[in-house]
Formats: structure tokens, sequence, C-alpha cells
């Protein structure tokens, strides 16, 4: 039996029921679980890692992202712009993306989710242009095995074009047809739904404005009937709502809810402009929310309002989003932000710095309703990371170590991440793959999607 123990950490955030954090101990992990937590553990292992001065948390989950969008940060034209004209812009490029883009992008994502604390991340992968040949889910899917994430990625799809009244181009859309088609292969391929699986399929399209309503109730059927989860985005601009009120004559919510899109088998990207009465239906329903505060900042799309959000006890994970509207997969800097943007806009006391870890722990395990992750406990998944406080970001934090770790930073770029009992981070660095390499391949399809948009 494969085992590896973790001698003298600093601290251990075990984000158990009980928030138990421990000093000074070890943790004991065989084959791929936790089998021990304590002080001193004396057995032996097959490997050693001396944690004395690191902090171990479990691995960060991110319930949002687009993988593919990696290869479009910061560009100039749509740096200063909102979710419609962005969207706008981008949707000329996307025409453009190849197996290989999609592969290369995931592949860049994914290493830096890696390297910033993430074990578990979702990807939304919802545009496939007419003509390209390949199937491009499948290339995230691939990338994710090769650097050895926890993956849940979800079959997006746009129905809706510009000659039907929707955002995107027609070039970009497919019938539902084809949507359902490879959306069942997609499941029956690729989706495990046992407790410690490293791959599940959940069914995403795109948004009320990109997805007809016969597609978003084929699809929220099809999922039922295979029992997996449904995501979208919703409730993500002042835009958005208006696009719904004039075409459908409802609020985004009340839309998708007579589309049966509402239960604790949907989650909705965003949610930023639900009301009162929306709130507590989602609370209710265990319908949730997967927030991207450094996304929602960068369009300018407002500011949730996690005060509601604590009160009436809605579900809600934290993610990056695409890395062309963050424009990174930092999820370490996903967690400071989330602290930073509530307490800026609610006051101090509003979120705790414990707290905005464990959003980025436990509440992405509830979300994605996968209780294996998100806690340090015997029996559970081994996907945690190790952080080097010994650093002068860190020097004069030892008041509280774990506190520091979102109050303090530096690069955010963690000693060590172990998915599934497997150590995936090493000393800073990818254990599978060159980092050098991704970064050379990611600028060659970025010189060559210039010229063909050009």
């Amino acid at each position: 039996m494969k085992s590896i123990l973790i001698k003298n950490a600093d601290r251990i955030a075990t984000m158990n029921d009980q928030d138990l954090i421990l000093e000074n101990a070890d943790l004991l992990i065989e084959e791929n679980k936790i089998s021990k937590t304590g002080f001193n553990l004396g057995e032996r292992a097959d490997q050693v890692l001396d944690a004395a001065g690191k902090i171990v948390l479990p691995g960060f989950i991110n319930t949002h992202h687009h993988l593919f969008q990696t290869l479009f940060r910061c560009l100039p034209a749509i740096q200063n712009k909102p979710l419609f004209p962005w969207l706008t812009h981008l949707y000329h490029w996307w025409r453009h993306l190849t197996p290989e883009a999609v592969r290369v992008g995931a592949l860049v994502g994914i290493g830096e989710l890696l390297l910033t604390g993430c074990t578990t991340t979702t990807d939304h992968f919802y545009v496939y242009p007419k003509g390209v040949r390949g199937d491009l889910l499948d290339e995230t899917i691939q990338a994710a095995r090769d650097l050895g994430i926890r993956f849940y990625p979800t079959r997006g799809s746009i129905s809706l074009g510009q000659s039907q009244g929707g955002l995107p181009p027609d070039e970009l859309t497919q019938t539902e047809e084809e949507i359902l088609k490879d959306s069942r292969r997609i499941i029956e391929t690729y989706h495990d739904p046992s407790p410690f699986s490293l791959c599940r399929i959940g069914l995403s399209p795109n948004a009320p404005f990109s997805a007809t309503a016969d597609l978003m109730r084929s699809t929220v059927k099809l999922a039922r009937e295979t029992k997996v989860m449904c995501h979208t985005h919703l409730a993500e601009t002042k835009d958005e709502e208006e696009y719904c009120l004039l075409k459908f004559n409802r609020r985004p919510l009340r839309y998708l809810e007579d589309l049966e899109w509402i239960g604790e088998d949907i989650w909705f990207a965003h949610g930023i402009h639900f009301n009162d009465e929306e709130l507590e239906k989602l609370a209710r329903t265990k319908t949730k929310i997967a927030h991207c505060p450094s996304s929602n900042c960068r369009l300018g799309s407002g500011t949730a309002p996690y005060p509601k959000w604590k009160e009436k006890k809605v579900i809600f994970g934290l993610g990056v989003d695409g890395s062309a509207s963050n424009d990174s997969s930092n999820m370490w800097g996903e967690v400071r932000q989330f602290l930073l943007v509530h307490r800026a806009a609610w006051g101090s006391e509003i979120i705790t710095p414990y707290e905005a870890l464990k959003c980025a722990t436990r509440n992405g395990s509830e979300l994605l309703r996968w209780p294996e992750i998100g806690s340090l406990v015997p029996g559970k998944a081994a996907d945690l990371i190790l952080i080097d406080i010994r650093k002068i970001a860190y020097a004069g934090a030892s008041y509280d170590p774990v506190a520091a770790l979102v109050l303090c930073g530096d690069s955010f770029i963690v000693d060590t991440s172990i998915v599934n009992g497997e150590i995936v981070v090493q000393n800073g660095k990818l254990t599978r793959a060159s980092e050098s390499k991704i970064m050379g391949e990611a600028s060659r399809i970025v010189e060559s999607l210039q010229k063909r948009v050009s």
C-alpha cells in the first residue's frame, strides 16, 4: 500500500465540522485517502515529507472556469469592456479555436490552478466552431489527466445565434440534436460517479442569451435521466436581466425556473443580481452559485450581496472564471479577492480570513455534492496542499499563520500539491509536465491565432 507521511506541520487546517486546526502535527496518506491526522505519528511510510514551517490545507475547489480562455488574456480591445461587448469581440477570436488550442489552453489553466492550491476544478466548455474537426471537450479531459487534477468538466453549448436573436454569431452554434448526442457521448465515456472519481461530467448550456428554451429543457431532462449536474451563467449583469425581461418578459431566474432549471442538481455562475425573494428560493431549493469576485470586478459586473447569501444560507463556492475575464487562474488570488471585495463593500467584520479559506474548500465540496473532498479528515480524499511560510512575505505574521495565508501572501505559489494521494506539485513545480514547454506551446498558438484573426 503506497503511503506518504507529512510530519511536523506548523499547522494543519482540517476544515472539519469543528474547524479544528492542529499545531505541530502529522498527517498520514495511504493510497488515495487520508488515513490519520495527529501528533508524533510513528508509522512507516514509503515517502516522508518534512512539513516544518509549512501550513497544510485541503486543496481548493474551483467551481467555475473556462480553461480555453487562457489563450485570450489581456486582449487590448476588451481590457475596459463590460460583458456583452467583451463577449462580442471574443466570439470572433473563438471561431478560430482548434483541438490543439483547446488542449494547450487547458494545460495552461490547470497548471496555474495546481500551482496556486487548486486540486479540483470544473470547466465550462461551450465553444464548438462550425467546421472544426475533433472532440474538443475530450482535449480538456486529457489535459486534466496529463497534469493530475481532479476534474469536473461540463459539456457546454450554444444554440441561439444572432439570426435567432441571440448574442453569439451563428458560426459558433450547434443544433439541439448535435448537442444532446455529444452530451450523451461525453457522459457515457467519461462520467465516473464513484466517491473518489477523478472525473465527473455535467451539462452546461451557456446562458439565456445563447441557448434556446428547447435546449435548456432537453439538457436538464438528459442530466436528470443520467444523474449528472447542470450549470449555466445567470444573473451576472444588468444587461442579461434586461435581455430576459425584453425577450421573455421574465427575470432570469423565473425564466430558468419555468424551464425546470432549479434544484440541488443545478448551479449558476455569478448570481450577482438576484433579489431577496430569488435568494430565498435558491436557498430553499438548494440551487447553488459559483461566485467569481475577480471576474465580476474585472468586467464591472457588480458586487454579489454576500451578507444576504449568508443570512439566507445560499450554498455557494468560489470560481476563478475564464482567464480572459480575470485574467488569471490563480485560486489563491481568488480567495484574497473574495475577502477584500466584500470587506470593502460591507465592512471588515463581514468575513474572516478563515471563512474565505473555507469557501474555497468545504463550500466547493457542498456545491459539487462531493463530500469526499474539501476537508482533511480520515477516510476523505488525499487532496491537500502545503504552503511554506518561511518567506519574507510572512515575516511578522506568526501570530496567526493560517490567516496570514490570506492577509499576507507572496506570489501565491504553493510548495506541494497532492491530488488523490499523488504529488503533482513539488517544490513549487509541476511534477508531470514542463512549465516552459507548456508556455512555449501557448505562445506558438497565440501567434497563430493572431494571424488568423487579422
